[in-house]
């Protein structure tokens, strides 16, 4: 044996090698170290070297098969059964599970011919191949005559039990050594363990989505029991507003009111025994005061009595409020502008308790004839706004806002207070300005919903 035989050298890699191109037959000589200038003298190594350099391939495809687990199991059955007829060189190759194992697998059977073309439809092939794979399929026992070196069969067990199976005929220059019964026997045993991991991954992922649609329900499900909490929640408060709103009204009949019915009656007892001029004009304007007193008080009852305002619209309230709520020499207008759009319940009823302070105020401190409702939808807002003929000056009102907010809650001038708190509440702005019809005019701008969704 010579130097180079002892210490090869190193090869220089193939131009496949180094572009990644197709792998290279394995170097039998440089796994073993052997080299010789005289191989017809070694027979024997060749024969010998020639069929290790090809099982090292074919295990090597095998490898190559058995690790596409994570692509499923028809990809996994169909590289096995390449790699298969590709070691054997073989004409035909079957690779069948038995019915009723490993029932996840598919395809159940493949069947590969000659030039490693798959061939579907059974009823092409030949009778010997088809009734081994219908032998196969129904867990019957599949032999071959040992003397038969191009046959081969090599059953895939699994715990015991057979699953399925291999079947191979090999063309007549190629036969079938006790190499290649080793080679199949690792296939099968690997094809195996293969297909059930396979089957417990496509488990596996079956169950993550049905655990993550469950998970998705039970999000779902749980937003509607907190929208519907939510709900609860705002109708127990509506009912103990309700509730309230109700005993003040109770309180107001049967106090206030019948308290200046009495002072009426008394006033005019005493006009019916006082003959002086200027007396008889100060009980009359005392007569006048407690007449508005008793209108706004009943006014007061019906609105806090009223609870059929709760299922209409803004402006079917605001209507109504123009109507049934002021006194008879007051006028009141409402118009509507732009396109109605719902808004909050709690903004619609803040928004009419706005209009209908500013309008008890117009009633009783600002000696107006007329009043204007107007209710503007606008793209981004909503404005309400209150104009009268009265006598106010938005300046003073101004002044009285600021006085009473420093004060705090006196109970004075506590209407406007309230004006001003309800429009914060709903992310909007209150104003005092001249109107155009010559007195005071109340305005109040609320973003709209598309607005509160984009500038929140």
């Amino acid at each position: 044996m010579t130097a180079a035989a002892r210490f090869p050298s190193r090869r220089t890699p193939a131009p496949a090698e180094r572009s990644g191109g197709p792998r290279p037959r394995p170097d039998l000589d440089a796994l073993t170290g052997l080299r010789t200038g005289k191989p017809s003298f070694y027979s024997e190594y060749r024969v010998n070297a020639e069929r290790l350099r090809r099982v090292i391939g074919s295990l090597d495809r095998i490898s190559a098969a058995l690790v596409r687990t994570l692509e499923g199991s028809e990809a996994l059955v169909r590289a096995v059964a390449d790699a298969a007829a590709d070691h054997l060189s073989a004409d035909w190759v079957v690779l069948a599970l038995v019915d009723g194992e490993l029932t996840d697998a598919q395809p159940r059977h493949v069947v590969i011919g000659p030039d490693g073309v798959e061939w579907s439809d059974l009823q092409l092939v030949p009778d010997r191949v088809r009734r081994h794979i219908v032998l196969l399929q129904g867990a019957l026992g599949v032999g071959c005559d040992d003397s038969d070196r191009r046959h081969l069969h090599v059953p895939i067990r699994l715990n015991g039990r057979t699953v399925g199976g291999f079947v191979a005929w090999t063309p007549a220059d190629r036969e079938i050594d006790d190499t290649d019964h080793s080679v199949l026997r690792i296939l099968a045993g690997q094809t195996a363990s293969a297909l059930q991991n396979c089957a417990l991954l496509d488990r596996a992922e079956r169950l993550h989505a049905r655990t993550a649609a469950q998970a998705e329900d039970l999000r779902t499900r749980n937003d509607e029991l907190m929208r519907t909490q939510q709900a609860l929640g705002a109708a127990r408060q509506r009912e103990v507003l309700d509730n309230e709103r109700h005993r003040i009204a109770r309180e107001l009949h049967d106090s206030v009111t019948q308290y200046a019915l009495s002072a009426g009656m008394h006033i005019e007892l005493c006009r019916s025994e006082i003959d002086d001029p200027r007396l008889l004009e100060h009980l009359d304007t005392a007569k006048d005061l407690t007449r508005r007193a008793v209108e706004q008080l009943r006014s007061a009852i019906y609105a806090l009595n009223d609870d059929d305002h709760a299922d209409k619209d803004l402006p079917s309230m605001l209507r109504q409020l123009s109507t049934v709520h002021m006194p008879d020499e007051l006028r009141v207008e409402v118009t509507i502008g732009g396109t109605p759009i719902p808004l909050p319940h709690e903004h619609e009823q803040s928004l009419f308790r706005i209009a209908g302070e500013a309008l008890f105020n117009t009633a009783m401190h600002a000696s107006a004839s007329r009043a204007v409702v107007r209710l503007a939808y606008q793209p981004d807002r909503v404005r309400l706004s209150i104009s009268d003929d009265g006598g106010a000056a938005p300046d003073q009102i101004r002044r009285t806002l600021r006085a009473a907010s420093v004060r705090g809650p006196s109970g004075e001038h506590r209407g406007l207070v309230n004006m001003d708190a309800r429009a914060r509440e709903m992310g909007g702005t209150l104003r005092f300005r001249r109107s155009r019809i010559g007195g005071l005019q109340v305005q109040v701008d609320v973003p709209s919903g598309t607005a509160r969704r984009e500038n929140p």
